[in-house]
């Protein structure tokens, strides 16, 4: 009976397959590493610098954004930026965050290029309701679910909300809503404020105006009650007229 020849059968892979030949000349050596291993080296390290690359910076954090810190899920809620006050420090950012889970507030303070670790999370386009006590109620514009949150969860954006208010965004981690994020501007009524000037410019002095939001604004002089104010909600400043 023939013996058949097992020279070319497959076998496990072993470490020592990693080195198929090594070779030494004046005292140094040089190893070739198989082609398949050098590729899943490649890859791997490849994965790791763009892991490294899609972490945020500390410099780029805003309101709404959502970090791991000790491995629990923080939603940021204010960046107070610090400028050096010598020639060569770095500039600070303070931040304050609000744990998901247990909605207790943390504060850290990075460097503009301290790496912060992201969590995933999904946006839901929404529409704010009503408010009924501390509850405020959202509503899914796809689906048409229902989200509640408190005051607290709310903070500073209660200042740009008005029933019926479009272009809001729910943020969900693992399905339940921990905040809302707003958009870059919103159109709010004026409601009182001081008589128009005659003859006021956009570049003329300022004086302050309520919104149908409850919130107080500087605006130009030729603003009158009525009009519809677009509103940076990243600086509470007045943009323009809508």
């Amino acid at each position: 009976m023939q013996r058949k020849s097992i020279k070319n059968s497959p076998r496990p892979l072993r470490l020592s397959d990693l080195c198929v030949s090594v070779h030494f000349q004046k005292n140094v050596s040089r190893a070739w590493f198989a082609p398949g291993v050098v590729r899943l080296l490649t890859a791997l390290t490849e994965q790791t610098k763009q892991r490294e690359t899609d972490m945020p910076k500390a410099g780029d954090l805003k309101r709404g954004m959502i970090v791991e810190i000790n491995g629990e899920p923080h939603v940021v809620k204010n960046v107070d930026v610090k400028s050096p006050s010598s020639r060569g420090a770095n500039t600070l950012y303070k931040v304050r965050f609000n744990n998901v889970q247990t909605k207790q507030k943390l504060e850290q303070t990075y460097k503009g290029e301290d790496m912060v670790k992201d969590m995933d999370f999904s946006r839901r386009a929404v529409q704010y309701l009503y408010q009924d006590g501390d509850m405020y109620t959202f509503m899914d514009v796809e689906d048409y679910s229902q989200y509640t949150l408190n005051a607290d969860d709310l903070d500073d954006q209660l200042g740009y909300l008005v029933d019926g208010q479009e272009g809001l965004s729910a943020l969900l981690v693992d399905g339940n809503v921990i905040g809302i994020e707003l958009p870059q501007s919103v159109n709010l009524a004026v409601v009182e404020t001081a008589p128009a000037m005659k003859g006021a410019t956009a570049t003329g002095r300022t004086k302050p105006a309520t919104l149908v939001s409850g919130i107080e604004v500087q605006v130009p002089e030729y603003i009158a009650v009525d009009d519809v104010l677009k509103i940076n909600t990243g600086t509470g400043k007045f943009m323009s007229r809508a």
